[in-house]
């Protein structure tokens, strides 16, 4: 069985940071392209960034300059530091990994269990 974990949501001022991390565990032989996503109050799931397991990485552009994504392979954990948040930026935020699961081996298009991001004074 494959997880992910996110950690490192909470609340934070207009212009602070923060730091998510999501683990993934289980039955893994490889993890393809790693994501963040969000989720606004009464808006849809959006992207927000991503990276491929060489290091490429793309951003949505009402991020781009304030977040970056990165991760540790030997760790199979992605990183997401927020920076000059804004309120705007309040979200349930979500993990995703392609996956190569098994055996026998298998894609799986996995998501953690969302971690809540909050930007208010």
């Amino acid at each position: 069985q494959v997880q992910l974990v996110e950690s490192g949501g909470g609340l934070v001022q207009p212009g602070g940071s923060l730091r998510l991390s999501c683990a993934a565990s289980g039955n893994i032989f490889g993890i393809n392209t790693m994501a963040w996503y969000r989720q606004a109050p009464g808006k849809q799931r959006e992207l927000v960034a991503t990276i491929t397991n060489s290091g490429t990485t793309n951003y949505a552009d009402f991020v781009k300059g304030r977040f970056t994504i990165s991760r540790d392979n030997h760790k199979s954990t992605v990183y997401l530091q927020m920076d000059s948040l804004k309120p705007e930026d309040t979200a349930v935020y979500y993990c995703n990994a392609k996956i190569l699961a098994g055996p026998p081996v298998y894609v799986l298009n996995s998501w953690g269990q969302g971690t809540r991001v909050t930007v208010s004074s």
